[in-house]
């Protein structure tokens, strides 16, 4: 019940990023074997092993011992609508649209049960000769636990990408791919792997044994080709870079990553994460860049149906009604079931991609096959499961939520999905545990939820999103991009179940090229408002939990101060010689400074920060000239995943008067 956790983002990390972070270490003397993609032998298998247990997002599910809450600071909401973010206008006529399949994807094929009894189940395949391979021995499950088995169609996926790839070409608009291959770290790698080897087919056709030769892995993206073709003599390379270009105009525009220097869609499976890359095309009027440099209308493949239905929702509201007005919309705070590896995103150790075509069976201890599916070769069968208290958990944390805010809240299920009809009978049972009484609590598909959320939103009104583990994801980029410009600006809560808290900071998507930057110009353009407004909410939760009326005030303070960086405009600009981020936290010291040295609720406090106040306030100009002084040359930080403290602390305190000035304190 003590804990209070501020969490900053990490690095969702892809295999190139492993690979990149495993050299930097070894280089700095740390005995670290390579990550084997292909491992044959048992020490090999057991090394991929142990790397996939901190691949990605591993850290997460492991705080996350609670459900979520994030909603918008109303600082920042009210910072939004007097200084509203830049919004692409919207054509009736706009061409872009989400495509997904229409049967064989996991959606379709979704299985679901409620476990009455504790037990453990093991997955196997059971190939047609009647051979049969244990695919994962055991998984607890817990009484009440909802488990579900669903199949990805390889046959299905792969007919689905190359229609819309033709579909693409014929209608002139972009084509681009949207997955989340960083957190869905074994189905959605090999979902891309599908994608690009349909749409460059003639490529990997022509020369399949030298590709083979080669060892690319196209659940890399086509980047791992690009940059194994190095490795062949010059004359097998420049036949194989022109059937690639020849593929290029054959087929449809792909969207860019960058124009510049020629990355596309399919090149990197983590420079496009769905959850980020939908709502930046949403704003940008529905368009995407292409290889001129310039926006255009978008086929966005979203393959699996289970949530990419509610992107068409948001495109044909924006076509019938123009642009959101970050003036005057509404906003939609998120109660997300996450505790426990809630859902898809705890699946990856029941994730497989199925060697032969047979039944993949979920057998209990007692010999009882729970659930099935028949699959071929090349699909991919995931389990997810969802234990019940953290269900408990979500439904008090909707209910109070809606209590507090009185705001209307909406729990975005699908009764014609395996896994929600089962999490649908659990909400319903749970809502009579609490006192409803006024509450306006519904619940309705993800495109009905969205589409009362989208026409309350155009009123200027709120509505509570309640959703399962992806939802939550996917929401809390969708609508504080739409309302904030940026998702990194929400309070992100996790009341954790043992009574804790937990506050997570902001969108850690766009730091690798802010951390690039700061090292080859001295200038870090990470906006940190998210850490400060965590740091406000961990402060409120150590008052309340502990009765400290001085976290308390600090608090108050902290957020008057926010208030102030953000009216004053003390965000990182994003070019050197300007203010960067070491300048907006001096001027979150000096702004917290004085509203602890103007607030009278606790004078111990008062007369301990007035005298920085003070000190900050008489030194402004001369910081703000060492803090730019410091910028415009490249930076040694030691390292770019594992940097030297010293350095790097050195690089990011230049300011000797600033310095001075905290050690005083």
């Amino acid at each position: 019940p003590e804990a209070n956790i501020i969490k900053l983002p990490n690095v969702s990390a892809s295999i190139p990023q492993l690979k990149t972070a495993i050299k930097e270490l070894q280089a700095q003397g740390y005995k670290i074997p390579d990550y084997p993609e292909d491992p044959k032998t048992d020490a090999e298998k057991d090394i991929k092993a142990r790397f996939g247990r901190v691949l990605g997002s591993a850290v997460n599910p492991v705080l996350r011992e609670g459900n979520s809450d994030r909603r918008a600071a109303a600082s920042v909401k009210q910072f939004a609508r007097n200084n509203p973010h830049k919004m692409g206008a919207w054509a009736a006529d706009s061409r872009s649209h989400v495509a997904h399949m229409t049967a064989g994807d996991f959606y379709g094929s979704e299985k679901s049960v409620t476990v009455a009894q504790p037990t453990d189940v093991r997955i196997e395949l059971v190939a047609k000769d009647g051979a049969t391979t244990v695919l994962k021995a055991k998984t607890a499950l817990k009484a009440g636990e909802v488990i579900d088995a669903a199949v990805m169609s390889r046959k299905a996926l792969r007919a689905f990408y190359a229609e819309q790839i033709a579909d693409a070409k014929a209608k002139g608009v972009l084509l681009s791919l949207h997955l989340k291959a960083t957190m869905m770290k074994v189905s959605d790698p090999i979902m891309f792997g599908h994608a690009v080897t349909v749409f460059f087919k003639d490529v990997f056709d022509k020369h399949a044994a030298v590709i083979a030769d080669l060892g690319v892995n196209v659940n890399n993206g086509f980047g791992d080709l690009v940059a194994k073709l190095a490795k062949l003599p010059e004359a097998s390379r420049a036949a194989i870079e022109a059937d690639i270009q020849a593929v290029y105009k054959a087929r449809p525009e792909l969207a860019m990553v960058n124009s510049d220097k020629g990355i596309t869609n399919l090149h990197v499976p983590s420079d496009v994460i769905v959850d980020a890359s939908m709502p930046a095309m949403l704003r940008d009027s529905g368009r995407m860049w292409g290889t001129d440099g310039k926006l255009h209308d978008t086929k966005a493949m979203i393959p699996d149906r289970c949530y990419a239905r509610i992107y068409q929702v948001v495109i044909d509201d924006c076509k019938k009604h123009g642009a959101f007005d970050p003036k005057t919309m509404g906003s939609v705070p998120n109660v997300g079931l996450m505790a426990q590896k809630a859902e898809e995103y705890g699946s990856h150790d029941k994730t497989f991609e199925i060697q032969a075509d047979g039944v993949v069976r979920v057998v209990d201890a007692a010999g009882a096959v729970l659930l099935e599916q028949m699959v071929e070769a090349g699909d991919v069968f995931r389990m997810c499961q969802v234990k019940d208290a953290p269900i408990q958990d979500w439904v008090k944390l909707a209910v109070s939520r809606a209590r507090l805010s009185n705001t209307p809240a909406i729990f975005w299920l699908d009764k014609h999905r395996g896994h929600d009809a089962q999490i649908i009978a659990k909400v319903e049972k749970y809502l009579k545990d609490h006192d409803t009484t006024g509450l306006d609590i519904t619940i309705q598909s993800p495109e009905e939820a969205i589409a009362v959320s989208l026409e309350r939103i155009r009123q200027g009104n709120d509505t509570i999103s309640v959703t399962g583990n992806v939802l939550r994801d996917y929401l809390t980029d969708l609508f504080p991009i739409l309302e904030l410009g940026t998702s990194a600006k929400m309070l992100s809560i996790v009341p954790l179940m043992a009574g804790g808290g937990l506050f997570e900071t902001g969108a850690g998507g766009s730091a690798p090229k802010h951390v690039q930057q700061f090292q080859e110009e001295g200038y870090l353009r990470w906006d940190s408002l998210g850490e400060f407004l965590a740091l406000g909410v961990s402060l409120e939760h150590l008052a309340q939990t502990f009765k400290n009326p001085k976290a308390q005030v600090l608090a108050d303070t902290l957020d008057q101060a926010n208030a102030r960086i953000l009216d004053n405009n003390r965000s990182p600009a994003r070019r050197v010689g300007e203010l960067d981020n070491r300048g907006s936290h001096f001027y979150l010291a000096l702004y917290w400074a004085q509203a602890l040295a103007e607030q009278t609720k606790d004078k111990d406090l008062q007369a301990r920060f007035a005298p920085l106040a003070k000190t900050l306030a008489d030194n402004e100009a001369a910081i703000n000239a060492e803090l730019i002084a410091a910028q415009g040359k490249p930076v040694e930080m030691g390292g770019y995943y594992h940097p030297d403290f010293a350095k790097t602390s050195a690089a990011m305190r230049p300011s000797v008067t600033l310095n001075a000035a905290l050690a005083a304190v």
